[in-house]
């Protein structure tokens, strides 16, 4: 499983992490998708996301 997200030069992720954790939607989600998940290899205790390295951009510029 993956995520994208297109933000803006305000977004951090800690601010993301702060909002989902007050979140009760995003809580359950989130405690759902624990029996589906599984930690990559390399992954550090606990982590469950890991950056990707972006390979390929299919929006044009200009």
């Amino acid at each position: 499983m993956f995520m994208i997200i297109e933000a803006n030069d305000t977004f951090t992720f800690e601010r993301k992490g702060e909002m989902d954790a007050n979140n009760p939607v995003v809580q359950k989600w989130e405690e759902l998708m624990l029996k589906y998940q599984k930690a990559l290899p390399g992954a550090k205790k606990g982590e469950k996301w890991m950056m990707m390295e972006k390979i390929f951009d299919l929006h044009q510029n200009g």
